[in-house]
């Protein structure tokens, strides 16, 4: 026993000597010391003081100019814990920190490495992963997707003058303009249109002592649990908490009925194009985890449940939890109907099985593939040797501070080797996607942005001043039933049954009682969320995220100048590219009226001022009704289908109201009086 503990002792005085040996880094340079050295605990955060020596890409960093301000990046205070569930085993820990101002307790939004300013972030040791790059490999693929995906650089880091190895710096998954980008729901949000978002949940363990907010079945019948995200458990309500999950059950029905109705189908519910990316991600990477643990999703106000971002694929391509006797990660296995491990919950299973999404998620596959895309092979094999390049100095120091053997060169073959395998299996397995493979879509066009109006005494604030016009420029009426814009921060779906006749156009604004006030007449609908003032991509997809129209507006030369001083973005013509800057002028004529404006219906709203039940008819069929409030905020909506309908307005205060009546020949809106 004695000669065993002088072994350990010995132990650890070799790698402490092998850490106090570390003087520079072609990585930047992480150095953390606790408040009175204490060591570092799961939980709660202890304060601690972190500095990051970084001279710059190319440059080689030294511990020595901790003390240089020229090249610290981050000079300030932390609380720290540890993180991760199986990780937590391991002797090399994964941490969790917040940046904090002097007082220890304030939050300290910075931008660390070049990452966008946020106080939450993450030091990931890749315990599991002696190849040090499947988690990096992965989030760096679903972002050049198109996704939002954690953003992390490497780095080496140093605890309380140990050194402790090869970490990558990432950022925490959380709602923020720069991440998941969805509005915060506050626990007052309780009714509609609040209480439709936004939301952040998670398929996942419980060991972090968050409770489970509802609880799904695979296709095996065994439990898949869900856990609060946004909000935070203990603040979500049992409204937030029921309307969320009910959204997951009913896309569980649909998908398990086959209903790929664009009006009340799966495809009214989630982002199609959102889980097919995290399906093509996980299931390339072999994902044994995937669906039943770290499995993100998101849904903004007023938008549709999208998957992602993906999260924790350490065990992939290959590797496992071999010291556990697992061994899961194979070349020919699809990880949502994997008979002796996890599932997830059987909506997967069942979306994948639906003819119709297979054959959107084949096509995605295969354009991956394709030269110059993410997944080709060439384009991937670079991108992990240039990786394997930028951190293979880093890594010998690593296996020699935790007594790793391992022969990298042999395990970056072999998961190259791996991918082409897994390649050739999925594209077998999937098929082919000749149904979906050249979708018609209609002929609407952006031809109107106003993303940063110009404020006044009247209207002093500029975001309720915002809109878009989208025109019909093809010779067929189309149908709108689906058609949304793609993505986050800016949120639209038209409702069902609406149309718009050829060479008509529609004006979509920010807050609708501002718009009329201001150009006097009323908007088609209204979008949640703002359009950014310094630009952002407008993608119009149909409910299966076939892209009608995308443009990607700036407010940077040569895009005209539309920022703040009463001009609007105008296409110049419709015939033009849309997505080139010099199709576009900056206008500030003042919008009398949509363009061929859209005949006016004889509307009857009953009995008005109304009690409780306000009744609604038209002389066409009225699709749906939106009830907004004076300052334009949507509290209900709900679908009609016929020609004369009754909203309930019992839980609404006395005040004045505007109803838009949705139909066939355009919108239509009326004002109401609730006693």
């Amino acid at each position: 026993m004695r000669l065993t503990l002088q072994i350990i002792l010995l132990s650890l005085l070799s790698l402490q000597v092998a850490g106090q040996n570390f003087t520079d880094s072609n990585l930047p340079i992480v150095i953390i010391s606790t408040d009175g050295g204490v060591t570092i605990p799961d939980e709660p955060k202890i304060k601690a003081t972190m500095k990051i020596i970084d001279r710059g890409p190319g440059e080689r960093n030294y511990v020595t100019d901790q003390d240089n301000p020229l090249y610290l990046n981050y000079n300030g205070r932390i609380g720290i814990e540890t993180r991760g569930s199986s990780s937590q085993e391991s002797p090399k820990k994964n941490y969790g920190f917040k940046t904090r101002k002097e007082d220890d307790k304030t939050n300290n939004n910075v931008s660390l490495l070049g990452m966008p300013v946020e106080n939450d972030w993450i030091l990931g040791g890749m315990v599991f992963d002696t190849a040090f790059i499947r988690d990096y490999y992965c989030h760096n693929l679903y972002g050049k997707m198109g996704n939002y995906a954690s953003r992390a650089v490497y780095c080496e880091v140093i605890i309380n003058d140990n050194y402790v190895g090869l970490y990558i710096l990432q950022e925490k998954l959380k709602a923020d303009d720069n991440r998941i980008n969805v509005t915060k729901i506050g626990k007052n949000d309780n009714a509609l249109p609040a209480l439709s978002g936004g939301y952040i949940s998670k398929a996942d363990k419980t060991t972090g002592g968050d409770p489970v907010a509802w609880t799904m079945y695979s296709f095996q019948n065994s439990p898949v649990e869900y856990i609060h995200d946004l909000p935070k458990p203990e603040n979500a309500t049992t409204e937030q908490t029921s309307y969320i999950s009910n959204l997951f059950f009913r896309l569980e029905s649909a998908v398990q009925n086959n209903d790929v109705s664009v009006v009340n189908g799966y495809p009214s519910l989630i982002d199609i194009p959102s889980f097919i990316d995290f399906m093509i991600v996980n299931e390339f990477a072999s994902n044994p985890d995937a669906y039943q643990y770290s499995t993100y999703f998101h849904k903004d106000r007023n938008g549709k449940l999208r998957a992602g971002p993906v999260w924790d694929l350490d065990l992939t391509f290959g590797n496992d939890l071999f010291h556990w006797n697992m061994d899961r990660s194979k070349t020919n296995l699809w990880y949502f109907e994997d008979h002796f491990y996890n599932n997830g919950s059987r909506f997967w299973r069942d979306l994948f099985h639906n003819s119709v999404f297979r054959c959107y998620l084949s096509k995605r596959w295969n354009e991956l593939l394709e030269p110059e895309m993410p997944l080709n092979r060439p384009v991937r094999e670079a991108f992990i040797d240039e990786t394997v390049e930028l951190i293979s100095e880093a890594i010998a120091r690593d296996c020699q501070r935790w007594n790793k053997q391992t022969n990298h060169t042999e395990r970056i073959a072999a998961i190259k080797s791996f991918m082409q395998a897994r390649e050739e299996w999925i594209t077998a397995g999937l098929g082919g996607y000749s149904t979906c493979s050249s979708v018609e879509v209609p002929q609407l066009t952006i031809t109107k942005i106003m993303y940063h109006p110009q404020t006044s005494a009247q209207f002093p604030d500029a975001d309720d001043l915002e809109f878009l016009e989208i025109r019909n420029t093809g010779t067929a009426i189309v149908n709108l039933s689906g058609i949304y814009f793609m993505g986050t921060g800016f949120v639209y779906q038209f409702p069902a049954n609406t149309t718009l006749g050829p060479g008509r156009c529609v004006i979509l604004a920010s807050n609708a009682t501002i718009f009329q006030a201001k150009y006097g007449f009323s908007p088609f609908g209204q979008f949640t969320r703002h359009l950014s003032n310094s630009g952002e991509s407008l993608i119009l997809a149909d409910a299966f995220g076939n892209v009608i129209d995308v443009t990607e507006y700036s407010n940077e030369a040569p895009w005209p100048d539309a920022g703040g001083n009463g001009s609007y973005l105008s296409l110049k013509d419709t015939a033009l590219d849309n997505s080139l800057p010099e199709s576009w002028e900056a206008l500030s004529e003042v919008i009398t009226s949509a363009a061929e404006p859209m005949a006016d219906i004889a509307v009857s709203l009953y009995p008005n001022p109304v009690g409780d039940l306000l009744t609604v008819t038209a002389e066409t069929e009225i699709s749906t009704i939106c009830v907004y409030s004076m300052g334009g905020t949507i509290l209900l909506m709900q679908d009609a289908g016929s020609r004369k309908t009754t909203v309930n307005m019992s839980g609404m205060l006395p005040g004045v109201y505007i109803i838009r009546i949705f139909t066939r020949e355009g919108s239509f809106p009326r004002m109401v009086v609730k006693k």
